[in-house]
């Protein structure tokens, strides 16, 4: 690989971890297109810690009231103080965000049959010769983004009859119940097992199909895939020797550096879209992307070789 190469797949990760999009899916494609070849996930593991570094810099404040609160939750504990009924909001949403992490043990459930487990069904389908998987993926993506914009005008609509949804107003629910985070959790579980269905897109569409508000919905939705990324990466840390030698010191760095950098202005923009309600724009690109991923890869599977490398599937 080289440091272009690390450039170019910072920036499709930097980019499409936050905005709904599907970051493994274009880095899977990007990947098939290029004829890129890694040794392993290490490369993909480390880009997403630049993005995790964004990810917490943008929303540091937050993070550092939340340890706070967390702290202050243990004491009470410890006290006899805790009253579920009486959290204030960092508190509950603490409590949101472990609910919400939960389901991600069953992707340490075995598949029958065979000496995997579904976490490992990721790396197999963003590793193979097709790119089918990626296409329909972001078919699902593109449907569940409509679902959730749907649901939000419907929410708006149905809490002010009659006017127009004004820049920055709150268009459903500030508070994630349990089974809210629940169904979000379950979500992001499916998100990590196929490449191609977002992971912010779907749990983001998710609230809103809940009657989450939009912007509770996105920063639930960015807070939550903090430890699912950082699990992730400590996973996975294990296998940096070997890999880290094959890629080079430098080729790692400079992937993260670009991941963190461009997934910091990713967040910003998406924020913004979400502030302005144009998020269907990214319902209808990955529409377009789906359509045109999977008609590619039934032409490969009918040739039987990649369409841009000419190499065999």
């Amino acid at each position: 690989m080289t440091i272009f190469d690390a450039i170019l797949q910072g920036v499709i990760q930097g980019a499409t971890e936050f905005l709904p999009v599907s970051s493994s899916g274009h880095l899977s494609i990007s990947q098939h297109i290029f004829g890129i070849e890694l040794p392993g996930i290490l490369f993909d593991v480390m880009l997403h810690l630049g993005t995790l570094i964004a990810v917490v810099f943008v929303y540091r404040k937050l993070i550092w009231r939340l340890l706070k609160e967390f702290g202050l939750l243990i004491a009470d504990l410890f006290r006899g103080r805790f009253k579920w009924g009486e959290m204030n909001g960092d508190r509950r949403l603490i409590f949101m965000l472990v609910i919400g992490l939960l389901p991600l043990f069953l992707l340490f459930l075995p598949i029958p049959g065979t000496d995997m487990k579904i976490k490992d069904l990721s790396e197999q389908l963003a590793s193979d010769s097709s790119i089918l998987v990626e296409g329909l993926a972001l078919l699902a993506t593109s449907l569940m983004l409509f679902l959730g914009i749907l649901a939000s005008r419907r929410t708006a609509a149905s809490r002010a009859p009659g006017k127009h949804w004004a820049r920055g107003a709150k268009a459903g629910r500030t508070q994630y119940t349990v089974a809210d985070a629940v169904i979000t959790g379950v979500t992001q579980c499916l998100a990590a097992v196929f490449p191609g269905l977002s992971r912010s897109g779907s749990t983001m569409s998710v609230g809103l199909m809940r009657g989450i508000d939009q912007q509770t919905a996105l920063d639930y939705s960015f807070v939550l895939g903090i430890p699912s990324i950082a699990a992730a990466a400590l996973l996975s840390i294990k296998d940096a020797g070997a890999e880290g030698e094959a890629i080079g010191t430098v080729t790692l760095i400079v992937g993260v550096i670009t991941a963190a950098i461009v997934g910091f202005l990713a967040i910003k923009l998406l924020k913004w879209i979400v502030t302005t309600n144009k998020l269907s724009i990214f319902a209808v690109y990955t529409l377009i992307a789906g359509l045109a991923v999977t008609g590619i890869a039934l032409y490969e599977m009918s040739t039987g070789q990649n369409l841009f490398t000419g190499k065999p599937l």
